[in-house]
This record gives C-alpha cells, sequence and structure tokens, in this order.
C-alpha cells in the first residue's frame, strides 16, 4: 500500500494554569462528564511516540490536536509532526470546549490531513510492530464488525447512551438484516473469533441492537466524515455545543459504525489489540506490555483504583522496559 496514512492523537494538559482558569470560567450542565480521571496526566505520553516511531515508522505525518499547550519536551521542530490547536479547525462558537466529543467530530476539516488516517486516544499505544496493512487494507479501514446489545447502564458514566445515540442514527437509515446479507463474510467472519457467535445470535432483532467497539485507535477516511455529515449534521452540531462531556450525545464512532454498515471496511483479527481498565491490581496489563503480546494496547482510566501515582509507575515502569529509547519526537 503506497498512499499515505497519518496519526492524529489528541492530548490536554491538566496542569497548565491557563486552561484550569478557561475551564474554571464555566459551569458544566446537568448529565456532563468532569470526572478527574477524564483530564489527569499519566506522564506516558513521551512512550506512545516512542512506540510509533518504533513500531510504524511508515506513517506519513502525526497530528497532535491539543488546546494550545505542548509537553516541554516535545520536539515541536520534528518534521512528522504537525501541532493542531482547537481554533485551527473548530468553529469559533463551541470554543472553548473541555469535552473530546466536537474534537473528534470535527477531525475531517483538520488542514492537510491525509484522506486516510488512524485516530488514536492519548490511553492508547503500539507495543509491537505494525504494519500499513494493519490499519489499511485494499484502501479500505481494518476494523472489527460485530454485533452486541447495548443495555442503557449508568455504569461507566452512563456511557451506553452515546453508543444508542449512534445506533439510533445508524438504524435510521439502514436495514441490519440487508446490510449483513449485502456483506456476510465481513459480518462473519474467522479473524473474528467466537464473536461470530454473538452476531449470530443477535440476527433474531430487526434492528442493529448495537456494534461492538473496541475501544482501539480508529481507522478512518475523510471522506467517510462528509457522508456522514450530509445526514447527522443536526446531530453532530447538538453535540458539540457542550462545553463539557455529556454521554447522550453521539460521538466519533459514528463514523465507524458508518464504514462498517456500508462493508467499507477489511476485516481484521481481534488479536491485533486488547482494552484494558486500569484496576488495583493490573498483572496482565504490565505482562501484555512487557511480553508484547499485542501490537496496541488500550489502558483506560475510570477511576476505579485507589493508588493513582502507584498504578502510574508501575504501568509507566513496563512501557520503560521496551521503550527505553528516546525518539526524535523528544528535545
Amino acid at each position: 500500500m503506497n498512499e499515505k496514512i497519518d496519526f492524529v492523537i489528541t492530548w490536554v494538559d491538566c496542569n497548565d494554569p491557563k486552561w484550569q482558569k478557561e475551564k474554571n470560567k464555566y459551569k458544566p450542565e446537568k448529565n456532563t462528564d468532569t470526572s478527574v480521571n477524564r483530564y489527569r496526566d499519566w506522564e506516558n505520553l513521551k512512550y506512545w511516540f516512542r512506540g510509533v516511531e518504533k513500531y510504524a515508522p511508515w506513517v506519513n505525518k502525526i497530528y497532535f490536536i491539543t488546546y494550545g499547550h505542548t509537553p516541554n519536551w516535545l520536539n515541536t521542530d520534528n518534521e512528522k509532526l504537525v501541532i493542531v490547536k482547537h481554533e485551527d479547525y473548530i468553529p469559533k462558537e463551541y470554543l472553548p470546549v473541555f469535552n473530546s466529543v466536537p474534537i473528534e467530530l470535527y477531525m475531517s476539516k483538520i488542514k492537510g490531513l491525509s484522506e486516510n488516517f488512524v485516530y488514536f486516544n492519548d490511553d492508547m499505544f503500539l507495543i509491537n510492530k505494525t504494519s500499513k496493512e494493519d490499519f489499511f487494507k485494499n484502501g479500505l479501514p481494518c476494523d472489527n464488525a460485530i454485533l452486541t446489545a447495548i443495555v442503557p447502564s449508568k455504569i461507566n458514566d452512563g456511557f451506553s447512551h452515546c453508543l444508542l445515540s449512534n445506533i439510533e442514527i445508524i438504524n435510521e437509515r439502514y436495514d441490519m438484516k440487508n446490510i449483513i446479507k449485502k456483506n456476510p463474510f465481513k459480518w462473519f467472519n474467522i479473524k473474528y473469533g467466537i464473536d461470530q457467535i454473538r452476531t449470530l445470535l443477535l440476527l433474531l432483532w430487526n434492528n442493529f441492537p448495537g456494534i461492538k467497539m473496541s475501544h482501539l485507535p480508529v481507522s478512518y477516511k475523510k471522506s467517510t466524515f462528509k457522508e456522514v455529515w450530509k445526514y447527522a449534521e443536526d446531530k453532530i452540531e447538538e453535540a458539540s455545543k457542550d462545553r463539557f462531556r455529556n454521554n447522550y450525545h453521539i460521538n466519533h464512532w459514528i463514523f465507524r459504525n458508518h464504514q462498517l454498515v456500508e462493508g467499507a471496511f477489511s476485516p481484521r483479527k481481534k488479536s491485533f489489540g486488547k482494552f484494558y481498565v486500569v484496576t488495583d491490581d493490573n498483572k496482565e496489563i504490565i505482562d501484555t506490555i512487557k511480553k508484547q503480546k499485542k501490537k496496541c494496547i488500550c489502558i483506560n482510566d475510570v477511576g476505579n483504583f485507589k493508588n493513582f501515582e502507584k498504578t502510574k509507575k508501575e504501568i509507566n515502569t513496563a512501557f520503560e522496559s521496551i521503550l527505553n529509547e528516546k525518539s526524535s519526537f523528544e528535545k
């Protein structure tokens, strides 16, 4: 594959006094999420850059989205690095924003971004060698199409409501059984393993009950964003009005869902990466990093553990064991 692939990553410095002052000017509305784990710094961003340089040296550009601040160790002169401020691509009427949703919904508006790009949260790391074909194959984003049942819940901050908002839009436009009949081998594929049974059982539903989220980097085409904007502009604008995260609106996974139901993707092995939630016992996370069991890992902080500093040190020590050399993105 000779097409360019860019990486996009979002980051915030919660210790920046200017950012704190501006954030404190605004009062969060009801149903918004301002929990500390949404912003606190794990001090492991350098391992993200080291992982990219070591395990994805083929990447074209890295678009680093930020409020305006950058880590003091970051080499902003690196020719592969593009610093993007919120004001560079998000409409002024939605700024300032402390909500990842509009930051993600407008990504396709970033000047210079390639047609094919991969979106990372700052808790998603490459820990083993990757190729372009892990993210795009024959010009199509690599992904998994697996049905799941979304159950509204307050667990995990009620994020299920966001997933329901996404799938509601999909069901308004697409007939599930016709979609799967059109591309059966993209919904039933040996690469998905036992999860195919989940899809088979949920075929009893008339509509999409939900599409399983892997919570790993998502491969996107800019053209996908343009297509979804045509029929979901009102929902996108509604979600963009919240300065703080509101789990009842759509998020960028609406674009992923669109790619899947359109069949505009290439099936990828589930073994590509793994999603973990940080707890008080993180032996499995540490073992996965040290032994490089996956190509990618997501380490999600939902705040359900006691000692942040101790946990941070343990996980960062694991990263240091495989990524101990400075990258060209560091001064």
